[in-house]
């Protein structure tokens, strides 16, 4: 078999996804994620006297642990295969990709598994960030003195 051969094997076997639906999804789930973010945060606000800034912070806590919980649960994988990126772009996802590498690698130990491989998922997303923000601060600097 040659490559064109096993190309259009390969074209004919894999999968093809509707993007217009996947899309529709990402773009409810993704809402539905902010709306219950933000009446999370007028519920501390209101109920709880908080703060604003420190309601957020709340939401963002309990963003992450439930991110976490779904994904030491085993559900996390399945929710994202439907809701796709509108569940794993904002922090859930985050929290995904550093609970499931400390899941991975727990059978290692604390030290050689979990310590050494906590961040590997997560790890580019914080580099990238830093660089990202780095160099948007001295574009920042540059134009605006």
């Amino acid at each position: 078999m040659n490559k064109d051969e096993y190309k259009k094997l390969v074209d004919k076997l894999t999968p093809k996804e509707n993007k217009s639906k996947n899309a529709f999804y990402s773009f409810l789930v993704g809402g539905l994620m902010g709306v219950i973010a933000e009446a999370l945060v007028v519920l501390g606000t209101n109920l709880f006297k908080l703060p604003k800034t420190e309601a957020y912070l709340w939401v963002c806590l309990i963003i992450i642990f439930f991110g976490c919980l779904l994904t030491a649960l085993g559900f996390f994988d399945n929710l994202v295969s439907k809701a796709k990126a509108g569940l794993i772009i904002p922090t859930t996802g985050f929290a995904h990709s550093v609970m499931s590498a400390t899941l991975d690698y727990k059978r290692d130990g604390f030290i050689t598994g979990v310590g050494a491989n906590y961040l590997k998922l997560a790890g580019s997303v914080i580099l990238y960030g830093i660089l990202s923000a780095f160099f948007c601060a001295c574009i920042g600097v540059i134009f605006h003195g």
